[in-house]
C-alpha cells in the first residue's frame, strides 16, 4: 500500500488522506501526469501588451531615428488590445519650440502648414496676440498622438511595397523618417529675429515715453509791493 508523506513532519500517512495523523496539516494533491497536462494545455496564455510594431519593431526604430527608445514608449499609450485609441500625452518640445517646427523637424509636412498658418490667422482674425500660446498647448498634448498616425501610415505605405530589398527598405525608411536637423538653426534663427524685433519695440516705447508732455508746474505768482 502506498503512503503519502507529510511535507510538513514527514509523517507517512495513508494514501487516501488528506490531512496528517501527526500534526493534522492539510496534505497536498500531487497532480496526474495527465491532469497536468491538461491543466498546463488549457491554461490562458499570458496576456501581453499589444504594440503596433511587435513584428516591426526594426522598422518603426528606423524610421523614428532620434529618440526611437522614447517615442515607442508613448507610442504604448495609443493601442489597446490591437486598436488605435486616444490618450493625453505632453511633448515639450513641440510646446517651447516653434509649434510647426517641430513638426516639420520630423517630416510632418501637412501638420507643419496646419501649426505654421493657423496660429497667425487666429491672430489676425482676433487681434489677440496670446492666441499662438493656445495653439503651442495644442501641439504640446496632441504632437506625440500625431505623430504615432504618421508613423503608423508611413510604415504601412513602405511594407506595402513588399519587393524591396534590404538596402532599398533602408533608403526609403530614411527618406520617409527620420529628422530634418537644418530645421533646429531655422528655429534659432527665427528666435533671434522675434528676441530682435521685441527688443525694439521696448526701444521704440521709451522712446515715445519720453515724448509723452509733462503737465507744467502751476507758476507761483508774485505780488509787488
Amino acid at each position: 500500500m502506498s503512503m503519502k508523506s507529510c511535507q510538513h513532519c514527514q509523517h507517512q500517512n495513508s494514501e487516501d488522506a488528506n490531512f496528517c495523523a501527526q500534526c493534522g496539516r492539510a496534505l497536498s494533491v500531487t497532480p496526474s501526469a495527465d491532469s497536468a497536462g491538461s491543466t498546463t494545455a488549457d491554461a490562458p496564455p499570458e496576456a501581453t501588451p499589444y504594440t503596433p510594431w511587435a513584428s516591426d519593431q526594426n522598422l518603426w526604430r528606423q524610421f523614428v531615428g532620434p529618440k526611437a527608445d522614447y517615442y515607442l514608449e508613448q507610442f504604448k499609450k495609443f493601442s489597446s488590445d490591437g486598436q488605435p485609441k486616444f490618450a493625453l500625452s505632453w511633448n515639450w518640445s513641440a510646446f517651447l519650440y516653434v509649434s510647426f517646427l517641430w513638426f516639420l523637424y520630423r517630416k510632418m509636412y501637412l501638420h507643419a502648414a496646419v501649426y505654421a498658418i493657423g496660429p497667425m490667422a487666429s491672430t489676425y482674425i482676433t487681434g489677440d496676440m496670446t492666441v499662438g500660446l493656445v495653439w503651442s498647448v495644442m501641439a504640446g498634448a496632441t504632437a506625440n498622438y500625431l505623430y504615432y498616425w504618421h508613423c503608423k501610415e508611413e510604415i504601412a505605405e513602405i511594407k506595402k511595397a513588399g519587393k524591396l530589398n534590404p538596402s532599398a527598405q533602408e533608403a526609403a525608411l530614411k527618406e520617409a523618417g527620420g529628422v530634418q536637423p537644418y530645421v533646429i538653426y531655422v528655429g534659432i534663427v527665427l528666435y533671434v529675429i522675434a528676441l530682435a524685433g521685441l527688443a525694439k519695440m521696448i526701444d521704440e516705447g521709451q522712446l515715445d515715453g519720453d515724448k509723452i508732455p509733462t503737465r507744467p508746474a502751476k507758476p507761483v505768482s508774485t505780488v509787488s509791493t
